[in-house]
């Protein structure tokens, strides 16, 4: 099984939004993440880098 770390950069501070991510939707200018319990988390931002051997998602989100 696949599972992802979804971290969310902001201005150049990188952190961890999202552990063991199975399914990711892109909605617009949003990314909605969905964990293996089913646990939901929607940010604001886009997809900027995903490495799939490293289990890793990159998002680009605006900052505040």
């Amino acid at each position: 099984m696949c599972l992802a770390t979804v971290y969310q950069t902001v201005k150049d501070t990188e952190e961890v939004v999202q552990k063991n991510v199975s399914k990711i939707y892109v909605e617009g200018s949003k990314v909605r993440l969905i964990d293996i319990m089913g646990m939901e988390t929607l940010v604001e931002g886009s997809i900027s880098f995903v490495d799939l051997t490293g289990s890793v998602v990159k998002l680009a989100c605006p900052a505040e």
